[in-house]
């Protein structure tokens, strides 16, 4: 396969293993480091069953996904795909605009957190600092993402794997320091003191399912992940292998930080703090909280500059298909990159993180691409009856599709009526 293509000026210049920790980098960064004090202050205890429930919601629609980045190695892939599963005009670019903005919804959630790690490393007086808010952070350290997206896609994701072997390693200092900690009565109290504080099974369950779909922000990734097909050496199948092989990492790496920071940390105290395991890391290793810090803030920057990267890459495609828009489609000379779309999405993201609060950005970034999810399964039900899949590319089981589309819906659901 050429290492070029022609018809974009983008470069094939992406193997597994930079896709992988590109993909596994969003998701660390979204949904621990951010995101685990809204979810644990909602459900205690039950909170790794409610990123247990996401993951498994996740995972149909990625091996769609997965299938899908093969049979149409496009960037903008879920616009492509819709194109051509339904030949709809207004369709396609409509999706090209919610998943724009949810990507931005998405960065714009982590920059918050991150900006919030940060600021506990800034050195000033306590009352000084209170009164000044972290959001001043966000617009350069916005910049400085724009800058290295601009730069290179290679160079990029190669930033962005960097800081993901960071994320982990933070991760597993996190894990170590909760289990460090005493435990606390809500962890001896168990399960049983958890549902009973939540208004018995009714109560859990409705916390549950709302809990769920702000959970699943934190398996935002694999759809990052397609749009850098075009860029990609044998897209068939690298592109399901990293998909498949992050989303796996992810969860179990999930499972294990929900339950340290639990012991570590009440759930409802969890749910006050902008950075929470730094919490959990005073709690078991005072010591290492600026570690921990240094490590939050570069997740966040990994995950906003992978949401950028994905957003450009969607709003380059919708330039290249429609001639009125062909200006978002220019690449910088020299590097290969849609440098206008790309200053948009910062743009964008800068904006919004400073006006709307984090679990709104979350919860409303998980529901836009729910929704997408719906149509993307529905496509591959459609292009599946119209062709097979190129020689050597991979394919998801039958029943992925309809599963992807089944609890997708039951996911917005849960959100919607549980609360």
């Amino acid at each position: 396969m050429s290492d070029a293509s022609p018809s974009s000026g983008l470069q094939r210049r992406l193997g597994f293993w930079l896709l992988m920790l590109y993909g596994l980098g969003v998701m660390v960064g979204a949904g621990i480091y951010v995101l685990i004090g809204e979810v644990g202050g909602r459900t205690g205890l039950l909170a790794p069953l409610a990123f247990g429930l996401a993951a498994l919601v996740a995972a149909p629609t990625a091996m769609s996904y997965a299938e899908l980045s093969g049979r149409i190695p496009e960037a903008g892939g879920e616009v492509a795909w819709l194109r051509d599963a339904f030949g709809l005009r207004l369709l396609a670019p409509l999706a090209g605009v919610l998943i724009v903005g949810g990507a931005t919804l998405s960065a714009a959630a982590v920059i918050q957190g991150g900006a919030a790690y940060l600021w506990a490393l800034v050195p000033l007086p306590g009352a000084l600092k209170a009164a000044i808010p972290h959001t001043w952070l966000i617009p350069p350290l916005i910049a400085a993402m724009a800058v290295a997206a601009v730069w290179g896609v290679v160079e990029s994701l190669a930033v962005a794997a960097a800081l993901t072997v960071v994320e982990v390693a933070g991760l597993l200092l996190a894990i170590w320091a909760g289990f460090e900690a005493p435990a606390t009565a809500e962890w001896r109290a168990g399960l049983p003191g958890t549902i009973e504080d939540l208004g018995g099974f009714g109560g859990a369950s409705g916390a549950l399912a709302g809990a769920s779909l702000l959970a699943f922000f934190a398996f935002i990734g694999f759809e990052d992940m397609v749009n850098m097909a075009e860029e990609t050496h044998d897209p068939g199948r690298t592109m399901a292998r990293a998909i498949l092989a992050a989303l796996g990492i992810t969860a179990v790496l999930y499972a294990l930080v929900v339950a340290a920071a639990l012991h570590a940390v009440p759930g409802a105290l969890l749910a006050t703090m902008s950075n929470p395991l730094v919490g959990v890391v005073r709690a078991g290793a005072p010591a290492l909280v600026p570690a921990i810090a240094l490590i939050g803030g570069a997740a966040a920057l990994n995950g906003v500059l992978a949401q950028m990267v994905m957003g450009s890459r969607i709003l380059y495609g919708t330039g290249r298909r429609y001639p009125r828009l062909a200006w978002l489609a220019r690449v910088l000379p020299g590097r290969g990159t849609p440098w206008i779309a790309t200053l948009i999405m910062g743009g964008l993201v800068a904006f919004v993180a400073v006006i709307v609060p984090l679990g709104p950005l979350a919860a409303g970034s998980a529901g836009v691409l729910l929704g997408v999810f719906v149509a993307v399964n529905l496509a591959l039900v459609v292009l599946r009856r119209k062709t097979s899949a190129p020689a050597g590319a991979w394919t998801a089981p039958t029943w992925a599709p309809w599963a992807g589309m089944a609890l997708s819906v039951a996911a917005v659901a849960a959100g919607v009526f549980g609360g």
